[in-house]
């Protein structure tokens, strides 16, 4: 029980440390001339798509509405989110290796915190992509903005937006519960159980009285 703390949290770092190999999130695009439908990859570094000509694809599109094209090399937080993603993996790492409830404590604040941060950052992206359109746009909509759902479907003219988290995405949020969960487990392992025998009052040997003798 006094490691199982440990266990988990190595498996939670495990977890994070797949941002690097899986993307953080997924938008797809669906209309008639797309049936199958365009799906754009966010990842911690960069930002792909089905194939390699996706991403420009969607540039053309957004050029007529008059968003601003997606340059992954301007987006400063693909730049350092890798070292956020590593610290935090190290991290929980230290924490496995202290195995103290502080310790996971101030993991699980940090983490949480960086995942809030992160995810808001996201929605502010999307906003800005969505409402500062081009005064030059060939197509014009008054009150048509295009911010992109940040979780679920939205319809933006004639096309069907999906956002969801994809493969990183998920073991991020499954690393985060794990870490939480280590964190209950290190508390409830420091406490040790109080025997109730111990509490009982220890019992005195009664001194034998002495018998009086009759004369």
């Amino acid at each position: 029980m006094k490691n199982l703390p440990r266990f988990i949290a190595f498996i939670a770092s495990a977890l994070v440390l797949l941002l690097f190999v899986y993307p953080l999130w997924r938008i797809t695009l669906e209309a008639p001339q797309y049936p199958e439908g365009i799906s754009m990859y966010i990842w911690i570094n960069q930002i792909t798509g089905d194939t390699p000509g996706t991403l420009q694809n969607i540039n053309i599109l957004n050029h007529y509405v008059g968003m601003q094209q997606i340059v992954p090399s301007s987006i400063p937080e693909l730049q350092y989110f890798p070292y956020v993603v590593a610290a935090l993996g190290v991290l929980g790492l230290i924490a496995a290796l202290v195995n103290r409830p502080k310790v996971y404590l101030i993991w699980v604040i940090i983490f949480g915190a960086l995942a809030f941060l992160g995810i808001y950052d996201f929605y502010l992206w999307e906003y800005d992509y969505g409402h500062n359109l081009s005064a030059t746009a060939p197509i014009k909509v008054p009150g048509q903005a295009y911010q992109p759902p940040l979780f679920g479907s939205k319809m933006l003219l004639n096309f069907n937006a999906i956002s969801y988290p994809a493969g990183g995405g998920i073991f991020m949020g499954i690393s985060l519960m794990l870490s939480f969960l280590a964190y209950l487990l290190s508390r409830s392992s420091k406490k040790t159980p109080v025997n109730s025998a111990s509490l009982k009052a220890p019992k005195t040997k009664q001194k034998a009285k002495p018998h009086l003798q009759h004369f």
